[in-house]
């Protein structure tokens, strides 16, 4: 097992992800069912983490992997998510998205999608943000499979 990488993150943002997690939409409900308690090939996941100055709705710390449901819910514009997501992808976070009606239609073939990733990077080392330019960067967008 891989040695948990510390990430920052605003402390004011606890409060925020706690409440995130008692009111979930259905579609991170749903996907929670699957990635809770390690079901998903063993990885440790977490809902509603908090990173840096944003909350990405799961993370695994080990993959360093964040997935995120893009929906009606999420108050984002694209042009938000794309700096969001740049942001944290500094700090050697990937990314898996997925449309929230693809989360409530065809949740298998999300998991699917989610399993194949994991691997195929499972076994890649994580970039470390000070020595980046040493490793490929890594950024899977998923939606609308």
């Amino acid at each position: 097992m891989k040695r948990k990488v510390i990430l920052p993150y605003n402390p004011k943002l606890k409060e925020v992800a706690r409440r995130l997690r008692k009111s979930g939409t259905l579609s991170e409900v749903l996907l929670w069912r699957y990635l809770k308690g390690k079901q998903l090939l063993g990885y440790d996941f977490d809902r509603q983490k908090p990173i840096d100055n944003y909350i990405v709705d799961f993370f695994c710390n080990e993959l360093m992997l964040a997935i995120e449901i893009d929906g009606v819910s999420h108050e984002n514009t694209s042009e938000e998510d794309r700096i969001r997501q740049s942001k944290l992808e500094s700090l050697g976070v990937r990314f898996l998205r997925f449309y929230d009606s693809n989360i409530k239609k065809n949740i298998q073939g999300v998991l699917w999608v989610i399993e194949n990733w994991i691997k195929k990077h499972a076994t890649l080392p994580t970039p470390n943000p000070s020595q980046e330019g040493n490793f490929k960067r890594h950024s899977s967008i998923a939606k609308g499979k």
